[in-house]
């Protein structure tokens, strides 16, 4: 495989990242996300979850609302932290070499995707 063969995008996740302090801040963002757009908004976690290191929700997209969604969130994410990623059917490559990240860049563990 070249670096340039065509990878198949079946989907997108962008996890919101928060604290106790935000979450009401993030629950809004992800909620008012699931008004304006065609996603599935995951559940608020208070801890962290796979790979994720601080308390997040899922919001999970179909590529064709990525141009949309994600400027929005850019516009609106408050300072928050958002972590998006392609979804492939690689769940590592995904999260490690193809994330785009919104705010600080946050340590992963990836031990849970390999």
């Amino acid at each position: 495989m070249t670096g340039f063969d065509e990878i198949a995008i079946q989907g997108f996740h962008a996890h919101v990242y928060y604290d106790a302090a935000t979450l009401e801040q993030a629950r809004a963002l992800c909620e008012e996300a699931a008004r304006r757009f065609p996603l599935q908004m995951g559940r608020m976690h208070q801890k962290p979850v796979g790979p994720h290191p601080d308390w997040s929700c899922q919001l999970a997209f179909a590529p064709e609302v990525f141009a949309d969604l994600v400027p929005w969130l850019a516009l609106h994410r408050g300072g928050l932290v958002v972590f998006i990623h392609p979804q492939t059917g690689d769940e590592l490559v995904d999260h490690r070499d193809r994330a785009i990240w919104m705010g600080a860049v946050r340590p992963l563990d990836l031990t849970c995707l390999m």
